[in-house]
């Protein structure tokens, strides 16, 4: 197992925080990096493409102030996920922005191309594909990427089925890469049940949703707050790819979420799904089964601190046994 020599000396946790669509902006990133986890944002959030840069731009120079201001506690750095699916016509354009502006780590989603690795490698930069299986594992590797993110059973957004225990055992036979896990971690027992399992970082979203700088809906982070395992669906019908979505959040979309027929997933979509009315990620809500461990709304800061508490109390608490 293996840490990328860009996070080595620059976390408070072993966390990446999960690029959500629509959610994860420029504050929110810059709250999560200078308190120590890798912030990422998908490229697709900045709309239209000029704010993109505007985007990076903004983060590049703030971090680098940040880190000039505090040399011996520098920030994490950053990530911008692509979608690498045909149904993306920005990718070009986007990935481009991300050489211009050295992005540090770029997460890949939906297809593994060699010419974007080597894109990012050419400035010296590294990429993290998630994946939901080994046979895809073993693809995203063989076409050049750096690391793998698992996405396992209970992630938020779009999921995979497989046990963490599982796809983590399957991938570290072969792998001795950076993984990370992604799936229901929510707090601090989790991550360093994520590390005990054999991931290097631990990859974490959903919890991020209830935070003030997150570009949500009030009522999108109350029923975060309100929600657990229970209020998860797991459904292809709003983008065409499996997901899981807050229960209650279809049914204010005037849907049955026990009776959702299948999508076809040739019909892959990042806006519009199943519903005239309803949208996926506008009116349908994105979120993992690790919900249940978020309470309130607080600032990022203020959850990255509970994280860092509760892994560290968990840490002690094993090391006693």
């Amino acid at each position: 197992m293996s840490l990328p020599n860009v996070l080595k000396g620059r976390l408070s946790v072993p966390v990446v925080c999960s690029p959500m669509f629509i959610i994860s902006n420029p504050d929110l990133v810059l709250a999560q990096c200078k308190a120590g986890v890798v912030g990422s944002f998908p490229s697709l959030n900045a709309r239209p493409l000029e704010m993109l840069e505007q985007w990076l731009q903004r983060i590049t120079t703030e971090l680098a102030e940040y880190d000039a201001a505090n040399p011996d506690r520098p920030s994490a750095p950053f990530a911008v996920n692509l979608i690498v699916h045909r149904s993306n016509d920005r990718l070009e354009q986007d990935l481009a922005l991300c050489v211009k502006y050295k992005v540090p780590i770029v997460i890949t989603s939906l297809g593994a191309r060699e010419d974007v690795n080597e894109a990012i490698h050419s400035y010296g930069g590294i990429v993290l594909h998630d994946v939901i299986n080994n046979r895809f594992a073993r693809k995203a590797i063989e076409k050049g990427a750096d690391g793998l993110i698992a996405v396992a059973a209970g992630a938020g957004g779009h999921a995979g089925t497989l046990s963490p225990f599982a796809l983590i055992h399957e991938i570290r036979e072969w792998f001795d890469g950076p993984l990370l896990l992604s799936g229901a971690i929510s707090n601090g027992n989790a991550i360093l049940a994520a590390l005990a399992a054999g991931a290097d970082l631990a990859y974490v979203g959903s919890a991020f949703i209830a935070t003030e700088e997150a570009n949500a809906d009030q009522a999108y982070k109350q029923m975060i707050v309100d929600s657990t395992a229970s209020d998860i669906v797991y459904s292809n019908l709003f983008t065409g790819v499996h997901g899981n979505y807050l229960r209650q959040s279809i049914v204010n979309s005037g849907l049955d979420p026990d009776a959702l027929p299948e999508s076809d997933p040739s019909k892959m979509s990042f806006g519009s799904g199943g519903s005239s009315r309803a949208k996926a990620w506008r009116d349908i809500w994105g979120a993992g089964q690790g919900v249940g461990a978020v309470k309130q709304v607080v600032p990022a800061v203020e959850l990255i601190n509970r994280l860092k508490s509760e892994y560290e109390a968990a840490r002690q608490r094993i090391a006693a046994l």
